[in-house]
This record gives C-alpha cells, sequence and structure tokens, in this order.
C-alpha cells in the first residue's frame, strides 16, 4: 500500500487533478455569483451553506459534495448539472458542435444557454419531423457528419 501512495505523491497527477478541479469549480461559483449579483453572504443564505465553507469552496480550498453544488446551484439558480460538469463529477452533455459553443460561453449566463439550447433542439427536432430520413437517432446513417459539417 505504501507503494502506491508513493506512486501517487512522485507523479502528483490525481492529487493535483483535485487541486484544480477544486479550484475551477470555486471560480466557476464565483464568477456566477458576480454575474448574477449576489454577495458571498446572500449565496450562503439562499444555498443554505455556512459563509466561510462557501468563502473555502470558491478560493479552491474545499471541494465541495453533489448535495452542496446542487444547493449552490439552487442559490445561484442555475442548473446543478452544469456545477456538476465544472465540478467534474459529470461528463459535458454531448449534443454536437453547437451545443457545446453555447455551453462554453462564458459570457452568457446558465439561463440564457439554456434557452438557447431550448430553441436549438426545438429547430433541430421540427426539421427532423418534416425530413425525418434526413437524419434518424434510431437509424444513424453513416453520411451524417459530412452533412454536419457544413
Amino acid at each position: 500500500m505504501t507503494e502506491t501512495g508513493k506512486a501517487q505523491e512522485s507523479s502528483g497527477g490525481p492529487i493535483e487533478k483535485v487541486a484544480d478541479i477544486g479550484r475551477d469549480i470555486g471560480e466557476y461559483i464565483r464568477v456566477q455569483r458576480s454575474n448574477a449579483k449576489i454577495s458571498l453572504r446572500q449565496l450562503s443564505k439562499l444555498a443554505g451553506v455556512s459563509n466561510p465553507y462557501l468563502s473555502q469552496i470558491e478560493r479552491g480550498v474545499r471541494k465541495p459534495s453533489a448535495e452542496i453544488l446542487q444547493q449552490i446551484a439552487k442559490g445561484l439558480r442555475i442548473s446543478a448539472e452544469a456545477l456538476y460538469v465544472q465540478a467534474g463529477i459529470l461528463d459535458l452533455p454531448t449534443g454536437g458542435p453547437v451545443g457545446d459553443s453555447i455551453r462554453a460561453d462564458t459570457e452568457l449566463s446558465e439561463r440564457q444557454k439554456q434557452v438557447l439550447l431550448d430553441v436549438y433542439e426545438s429547430f433541430r427536432r421540427e426539421n427532423q419531423a418534416a425530413h425525418p430520413t434526413a437524419e434518424n437517432h434510431a437509424q444513424p446513417e453513416q453520411n451524417t457528419p459530412t452533412a454536419e459539417k457544413e
């Protein structure tokens, strides 16, 4: 068991990744809080999390659990999924390059991103209904990716 510990210490990989995730989620929460124009104290009340603990999360000192992230998401009025993705708990949802671009845009609020994604998906569903042979998720076609590059 000590060999495993030494291997992790010498590579620093897993430990560094956890530290990076903690800093990343903290920074993301701080940006979302700032965009929502909510003080740290206000968010701590809305989320039901102590002010010092929330401050430690934002500074990357603590890595919050999924449960705490859900409470913070409610306080910020953003999707818990967005925080889970930032924290490395969930993988980024699939949806092609347009969806990925919308989700990655740091200048949009979570609500704006969700509205854009909803509109985009509604257009895609409408087009699929009008032209069911063009792209059918039940029967993937090999030619579809070349059509999507345009």
